[in-house]
């Protein structure tokens, strides 16, 4: 019998001990537990209580069970397992990379131009930039009255849920779900609650005031591409409307190069944060993120970030704004636009002429989502004629199975081939009854 020492005679007690030896090291990750009947022994208590015990450590991430084998303590996240490694030779159409060729050259000559930074006393967010991001909020008519400026989308994720949500709290994600946010979740012992994605976007819930938080894509959705319809956006605000507790947090990574704007935002809920990345349209090593919100959220998330890494780099922050108000100026942001919407148009009718199905044709964005009976079958045969495509499974929590196709690495003269060989992958051999 696994034998753990602890001290406990109710349900509390049991989750309380239990998390502090895990999070002391005192139990390793992977380490068995004793069985709900061994522990409910051990301490002379009611297996149910144990029981009741268990389930709230499982919903929380901090111990998972699995059938015969028991229950342990969960396994954290690796990045690893977030990355796709392709075979040599194959073109890259995985990974999810922009077209750097489409991104806004850097001007060095700025730079040398701004007056020294003197330490630590230069800390705060660069004026050019939140008056560049005022202007977008208020052209996406997003209350702009609370602006922080931090370095990168997961990062604001994850402060504001650790400022509004306890361990084991229920979030609404999409499903299928950027894996990132996945493991961010998991590491923060929140448990995601899947919502299907259509062409209108994510499903609307039902009414649940036990989920804490809820975490849309409102445009270009990864993988699927979709964009949140203005019906949809607005029954999901009324439905928040009836559970204020719950906070709403948009992931609009794909901002200026969205063609679809976005749906007006009327009735947020209480506690509210809109996230845009710099990633996508100006370079993913700049690592800022702008986010306006709720004026006492935002307020935390900037009291927070203080006492942690304190502010983002201010030659980060000014060279953002330089690139940003640059692309306007050039019309870079316009022509990437045009450029992923076309590849996107391109490979969509080529695969419908070659009779593939496919279902979220209407969105727009870096991928596509493609479904199909078997990902490792479909992406062995893609594979063996040059393509390197996701697996869905990263992505899914009860989607069905599926491929991500990426376009930032897609030149158009390599379209109509990529379309052939998926529809090829796609079909099966009638089986040859004797």
């Amino acid at each position: 019998m696994n034998t753990i020492y602890i001290k406990a005679s109710n349900t509390v007690e049991i989750i309380s001990a239990l998390e502090e030896q895990i999070r002391a090291g005192r139990l390793k990750s992977g380490e068995s537990l004793p069985t709900i009947r061994e522990l409910a022994s051990q301490l002379g208590i009611s297996p149910n209580t144990v029981a009741n015990a268990y389930a709230k450590l499982r919903d929380a991430g901090l111990i998972v069970s699995d059938g015969r084998k028991g229950t342990s303590v969960a396994l954290p996240p690796s990045h690893s397992e977030l990355l796709t490694v392709l075979p040599a030779g194959l073109m890259d159409l995985a990974s999810g990379n922009v077209d750097t060729k489409l991104l806004p050259p850097l001007d060095t000559a700025y730079l040398s131009l701004q007056a020294p930074l003197t330490g630590y006393d230069a800390l705060g967010d660069a004026d050019e930039l939140l008056d560049i991001a005022k202007q977008w909020l208020i052209k996406e008519q997003i209350p702009a009255n609370d602006i922080g400026v931090f370095s990168g989308t997961l990062e604001a994720i994850a402060i504001a849920l650790r400022l509004r949500l306890p361990p084991g709290a229920r979030v609404w994600v999409e499903d299928p779900c950027w894996p990132p946010l996945i493991a961010l979740l998991t590491s923060l012992r929140l448990k995601p609650i899947p919502l299907s994605v259509d062409v209108d976007g994510c499903l609307v819930p039902t009414l649940d005031k036990q989920v804490m938080a809820m975490i849309l894509t409102p445009r270009a959705h990864n993988p699927t591409g979709a964009n949140i319809s203005k019906e949809r956006l607005n029954a999901i605000l009324a439905l928040l409307q009836q559970q204020p507790q719950t906070l709403l947090i948009l992931d609009d990574y794909w901002g200026p190069l969205a063609q679809q704007a976005l749906p007006q935002c009327k009735n947020l809920p209480p506690h509210w944060l809109y996230i845009l990345s710099m990633s996508k349209f100006l370079g993913p090593d700049l690592r800022v993120t702008l986010v306006s919100g709720s004026a006492a959220l935002v307020e935390d998330m900037r009291r927070q970030q203080s006492l942690g890494s304190r502010w983002v780099s201010l030659l980060l922050q000014k060279l953002t704004a330089q690139l940003w108000i640059q692309s306007h100026h050039h019309q870079t942001l316009t022509h990437a636009s045009k450029s992923y919407a076309r590849r996107r148009t391109m490979l969509i009718e080529s695969m419908v002429k070659q009779g593939v199905n496919t279902p979220m044709a209407e969105g727009e964005g870096l991928h596509i989502w493609l479904p199909v009976d078997d990902e490792a079958a479909t992406l062995q045969a893609l594979a063996v004629k040059g393509w390197g495509v996701q697996a869905g499974s990263p992505f899914r929590l009860r989607a069905e199975p599926a491929i991500r196709i990426s376009l930032g690495n897609l030149p158009e003269d390599a379209i109509r081939p990529l379309a052939q060989d998926i529809a090829d992958s796609l079909r099966r051999p009638k089986r040859a009854w004797i």
